[in-house]
């Protein structure tokens, strides 16, 4: 398979993103996306400049950064899917409101232009308060597919939501059949631990 791999800023779930790709490049064609913010911000769970050799490390190609290159490389592509990981809530927001004002979400709206499919894999801790109903859109748009996702950590973090990263390749071969994996709601026992 082709795909268009971006990362966005859950730091905190970086490493994770990083050892799905890792599997992912070993078997598929993969070309690496970077968020502004993923893209200039250093965080205590790494740099910006670690994030982006080890991106360009594993699939041998310089990230796409901006929404010009994202547009045109995306579209004439014909990637067989998009892969969002980490998807953000603020990143989960606007696809599901349709804004195209950063490099993701035009990649996103470059492969939903082809009628092709977006994996998103969620990770933000509003998921069950300020993004629920993001959520809810997402699931109702053609083409969209979430990993499954559960509260990674119900007592201390409520409204947190993230995707269980192991279903990350399942959840790709699923969408590019036009089939959203199942069950979507994996519960309370450590999604993102």
């Amino acid at each position: 398979m082709k795909l268009a791999y971006c990362v966005c800023g859950s730091f905190c779930t970086h490493q994770k993103s990083l050892a799905q790709l890792e599997k992912l490049c070993g078997k598929h064609e993969v070309f690496p996306v970077v968020s502004e913010i993923s893209a200039s911000t250093d965080t205590r769970f790494g740099t910006a400049s670690d994030l982006i050799s080890r991106l360009t490390e594993l699939t041998g190609k310089t990230p796409l950064y901006t929404i010009r290159e994202a547009e045109e490389i995306i579209t004439r592509g014909r990637f067989d899917a998009v892969v969002v990981c980490p998807c953000t809530g603020n990143t989960l927001a606007k696809i599901a409101c349709g804004i195209t004002d950063t490099v993701v979400t035009m990649t996103v709206k470059a492969q939903l232009r082809n009628r092709l499919p977006v994996v998103l894999a969620v990770a933000t801790n509003d998921g069950l308060s300020a993004n629920l109903f993001n959520f809810a859109a997402a699931l109702e748009k053609k083409h969209l597919f979430l990993v499954p996702f559960g509260q990674d950590d119900p007592v201390g973090k409520p409204s947190s939501l993230v995707c269980d990263f192991e279903r990350l390749e399942e959840t790709i071969e699923a969408a590019v059949a036009g089939k959203q994996v199942q069950p979507i709601l994996t519960g309370t026992k450590n999604a993102g631990k």
